[in-house]
């Protein structure tokens, strides 16, 4: 067999193979060998049917099974005899098969880059250390207080305001017909003054009364969230239903067990302050990591095969998929489809491909193992997060192979990390900000 590489860049090859005529002689006479030994033909003995007799039944059948064989075995041995690191199935096209010629195909495939050693020690990073004060507390007590706001309605006779709640039902035209992306919506709930439109749509529901009808022009800017509005004028058909103003309830223990198992404001604050921790332990880290990448990704020049990167982008689409399902959404119903969310996220893939590369290399260059008390450390935690036994954990990975692999490979790449965070500078800095949003 005689393998030649062809190098479209220093990811992507292709494979010539071809395979010598005796070779592919040989297979077609095994193949017809087995095939005599259980075809059964009427007027012949099973095994007693001649060749010449086997070939005009089956010859198709028989040179299909031959080119796949001759295909899936050169090919393993062509990566083996090449040490060919490969990413992904290759893509081949199935050639013409003749039994009087050599076997010969082409086969595109991706390998892993050549990464050479990363000098990883003494990053100087900055670790910005976030204050757990009052004001943060009070800060998320008033979110939780607007979580269990209630609405009623303004009895007194006047026109809609500023930071009212407006109930109204519209139904959006363009060019004087009905347009799906603002289909009519009945008792729809705004707050004046947020713009969920937009400005102007807010500014021309001020001063109407309830029970009014009104026709609102908007033009939608080129840059719009919802591309499906992007740079179109609708007409809106509106009607003021009734107007609300929200009601907060106090913040005293009573608010304080509609949360958790609290009882009292005290406990409530202490499970804000908890989780306010476990937020800014999160944020840090991820800062940290920003820090680490930018910097290792800027000096660890490597090309990305296309492959990991598309696997990033399928994997950025799915969890969008499940982030609007839990808000009992879609991605068309926000005006995005896959195609238009992997353009948008095609260099955040690629920089999520170029991470893992840069860890995998890093395992491999110190040598990185995982013993078996950090697997199970990573099954506790495991647990913990999602509320169920380690049992049933371990369970579940042992079952599905993939899914423990990737486990393992998860908890190889925080040990890097971690390794890389033991050898770098650390300075702590207060953050850029502390103010909190209500």
């Amino acid at each position: 067999m005689e393998v030649t590489i062809e190098d479209i860049s220093t990811v992507k090859k292709i494979l010539h193979v071809e395979i010598p005529l005796d070779v592919v002689m040989q297979e077609v006479d095994n193949a017809y060998d087995n095939l005599k030994k259980t075809a059964k033909l009427k007027g012949f003995r099973q095994g007693k049917a001649p060749r010449s007799v086997l070939e005009s039944f089956f010859k198709k059948d028989v040179h299909a099974d031959v080119s796949n064989k001759l295909l899936k075995d050169s090919f393993i041995d062509a990566v083996r005899e090449k040490e060919l690191k490969i990413i992904g199935d290759p893509q081949i096209e199935p050639p013409q098969f003749d039994e009087k010629s050599p076997f010969k195909y082409e086969a595109t495939i991706e390998i892993r880059p050549e990464i050479s050693d990363i000098d990883f020690k003494g990053l100087n990073l900055k670790k910005s250390i976030y204050p757990i004060g009052e004001k943060e507390i009070e800060a998320q007590l008033k979110m939780l207080q607007k979580n269990l706001a209630q609405q009623k309605t303004i009895e007194e006779a006047r026109p809609a305001a500023t930071g009212d709640y407006a109930l109204i039902t519209y139904e959006g035209f363009k060019d004087g017909e009905p347009f799906q992306a603002t289909e009519k919506t009945e008792n729809y709930t705004m707050k004046i003054g947020l713009g969920n439109f937009t400005n102007e749509f807010d500014n021309n529901v001020i001063g109407m009364n309830p029970g009014e009808n009104k026709e609102i022009s908007i033009h939608f800017p080129e840059d719009y969230h919802n591309p499906k509005l992007a740079n179109l004028d609708i007409v809106f058909n509106v009607t003021l239903n009734e107007i609300r103003e929200e009601i907060l309830p106090e913040i005293d223990d009573e608010l304080a067990k509609n949360f958790g198992e609290n009882k009292t404001l005290d406990e409530l604050k202490n499970m804000i302050h908890q989780n306010l921790k476990i937020g800014y332990d999160k944020r840090v880290d991820q800062e940290l990591n920003e820090q680490i990448f930018t910097y290792l990704i800027s000096k660890t020049p490597f090309e990305v095969p296309e492959m990991m990167i598309q696997y990033e982008l399928e994997n950025i689409v799915s969890d969008a998929e499940r982030s609007f399902a839990y808000h009992n959404t879609t991605l068309e119903a926000m005006g995005f489809t896959k195609e238009i969310l992997k353009e948008k996220y095609s260099d955040v893939a690629e920089k999520q491909a170029k991470r893992h590369l840069i860890l995998d290399k890093i395992i491999e260059q110190e040598k990185l193992t995982l013993k078996d008390e950090e697997l199970d450390d990573g099954f506790k935690k495991m647990s913990e997060e999602f509320n169920q036994s380690v049992e049933e954990i371990k369970q579940f990975y042992i079952q599905n192979t993939d899914r423990l692999n990737y486990f393992k490979q998860t908890l190889l790449e925080k040990s890097a990390i971690n390794l890389i965070l033991e050898n770098s500078n650390i300075e702590n800095v207060e953050p850029e900000s502390t103010e909190s949003k209500e």
